[in-house]
């Protein structure tokens, strides 16, 4: 089996109640409620292999959480089919949740009031992993999260950073084989981002282990993932490299002119209409932006510093957040 996640055509609706207002409109409600379909994933297709990183991305109410709910088996898809470590999610259940480990950023797999390494011992059994294969296993990832001193802790009083690498560490008590991650970094600062995606590098590295990430920190995409599927309004609308993604639509640089006095964007598209550049208002005052491909930079510079009286340019790299947001307000992203 060389896929660890095979999706085609999935869909899940769900509906959507709207209340009537007044007292006649709430009673009517007690007997017939409107309601409207909602297609929160709209027959999406993708096959991810074994041993890969992929960011999954889009969004708030995109549909990421909703795969990622149907892909570890919490909700049942409204049709389409969901194949994942060569079983259906929903209908192997026990068999199935011994192959995945699952990281909500957002909801907890620990008990509260109990101390971590109770915790683990716990889902130890639940996993039914041997004292051998748990102490081999396990003995990295506590040093590597450095975790060693959280494990005699109580839960409830670990920082937000703390409980997360030891939810991390939870979720591959089992060793297995794929690994969800749903915001795994959300609310964290950065030293402890770099230990997690360190240590999510070396587990892929080590045990081939394959991931899935939805994250809106487009860092940790760059930091951990080749391949990127983004996801907007349901339907997939880019899936391919980070790579492909930064050199078809990242291309070039922004320029930043803080022109002396107002200047008319008309003006400007007519100073550079032979050249492929878009204009857009910056901020600040009497500040204008142009995306410039990177033959026509200097070339750009001249014929503005010629024509106008200007205060500052500023030249900035296109980031990866930026191509990003260029490509959901287009709708569309070219393969």
């Amino acid at each position: 089996m060389d896929y660890a996640i095979e999706v085609e055509k999935l869909r899940k609706e769900f509906k959507s109640y709207s209340s009537r207002s007044g007292l006649m409109g709430a009673f009517r409600d007690l007997f017939t409620r409107n309601y409207k379909i909602i297609r929160a994933v709209d027959d999406i297709s993708f096959t991810v292999k074994q041993g890969e990183m992929v960011g999954y991305i889009g969004e708030n109410g995109a549909g990421k959480s909703t795969t990622i709910k149907m892909l570890t088996g919490i909700l049942t898809p409204t049709s389409g089919k969901v194949v994942v470590n060569g079983m259906n999610p929903h209908k192997e259940r026990e068999a199935f949740v011994r192959t995945i480990g699952v990281v909500f950023g957002q909801r907890s797999q620990l008990w509260w009031d109990i101390a971590v390494q109770e915790s683990f011992r716990l889902l130890k059994k639940v996993y039914r992993v041997s004292d051998r294969d748990y102490k081999e296993h396990m003995e990295h990832v506590i040093e590597t999260l450095d975790i060693g001193p959280l494990l005699d802790k109580p839960v409830r009083k670990l920082s937000l950073g703390q409980r997360m690498r030891c939810e991390l560490a939870a979720a591959l008590i089992h060793n297995p084989p794929l690994l969800f991650l749903d915001e795994p970094t959300i609310g964290l600062d950065v030293l402890v981002k770099l230990k997690i995606r360190q240590f999510l590098k070396e587990i892929n590295e080590k045990y081939k282990t394959t991931i899935l990430l939805t994250t809106h920190d487009i860092s940790d995409i760059e930091a951990l993932c080749e391949r990127v599927i983004m996801l907007d309004e349901g339907k997939i609308i880019y899936d391919g490299s980070l790579q492909r993604l930064k050199e078809n639509w990242g291309e070039g640089k922004q320029i930043q002119f803080t022109f002396a006095k107002e200047v008319v964007d008309e003006e400007l598209r007519v100073l550079t209409n032979d050249l492929k550049i878009d204009w857009r208002k910056g901020e600040q005052a009497n500040s204008w932006i142009a995306h410039v491909p990177p033959v026509y930079v200097s070339d750009v510079i001249s014929r503005v510093v010629a024509r106008y009286d200007i205060q500052d340019i500023n030249i900035h790299e296109i980031s990866t957040e930026e191509i990003i947001r260029n490509i959901y307000e287009e709708g569309v992203a070219h393969g």
